[in-house]
């Protein structure tokens, strides 16, 4: 739920250009998140807000086209699964790949799952190239 909540949150910080840390107590407030790790949720937001730019430099090394030109949703997954895969090593590749492809799956266009996990299984390499070899 942390992952989901924080797709929403993100999309809604895209959507409005305002990425500052408020935007999560705000968020937080005005969804209320019943059942949702906000630690978790309030990490994911603010470390793909922090790192976005660095997140994008990663994703585009495994895109042929422009980040920009990827939908905003599936640009986001893909944001919030290399950031895992980056800065969150004690969460299992595979775990990383599942959540995003069915978040894509949730949020993102029909067929927008297969991107996803085509171009995080690509960053995974970057991301945690000594894990790769035992998946």
């Amino acid at each position: 739920m942390a992952r989901r909540s924080a797709v929403q949150a993100l999309y809604q910080q895209e959507l409005s250009g305002d990425a500052g840390p408020e935007t999560i107590k705000t968020f937080v407030q005005d969804w209320g998140l019943t059942g949702v790790d906000i630690e978790y949720f309030s990490q994911l937001v603010a470390g793909v807000s922090k790192y976005a730019n660095q997140l994008d430099e990663i994703i585009s090394k495994h895109l042929d086209r422009s980040i920009s030109s990827v939908d905003p949703i599936e640009r986001i997954v893909l944001r919030l699964g290399v950031y895992e895969l980056q800065y969150m090593p004690d969460i299992p590749i595979r775990v990383v790949l599942d959540e995003a492809v069915e978040l894509a799956r949730v949020f993102g266009a029909e067929e927008g799952y297969r991107f996803v996990n085509g171009v995080l299984d690509k960053c995974k390499v970057l991301c945690r190239n000594l894990e790769t070899e035992s998946i």
